[in-house]
């Protein structure tokens, strides 16, 4: 199964096969995950600068910052999905 990418801001992509699962960072044990990912080095920010909109977090355990929102997000990936179903 070949990566679908997905655009996720400011020339910044993640694969959709690898996402576990999108979140909004408003919520006290999102930002504390947030929190322990920077400690561990597992914090990937790419807002280039603006703010959090979206955690997404990785199979890899990564956890990926984003400057756009969950909704936008789900909304690519399931473009993305569909489109990958019409090319089989």
């Amino acid at each position: 199964m070949p990566a679908e990418l997905i655009h996720i801001g400011f020339g910044n992509y993640i694969s959709a096969n690898h996402m576990i699962g999108v979140a909004s960072p408003n919520s006290a044990p999102i930002k504390r995950l947030i929190h322990e990912g920077r400690g561990k080095g597992v914090t990937l920010d790419m807002t280039s600068g603006r703010r959090t909109k979206a955690v997404i977090f990785m199979e890899s355990g990564a956890v990926v910052l984003a400057a756009i929102t969950p909704e936008t997000i789900e909304g690519r990936v399931r473009t993305q999905l569909h489109g990958a179903e019409e090319g089989e």
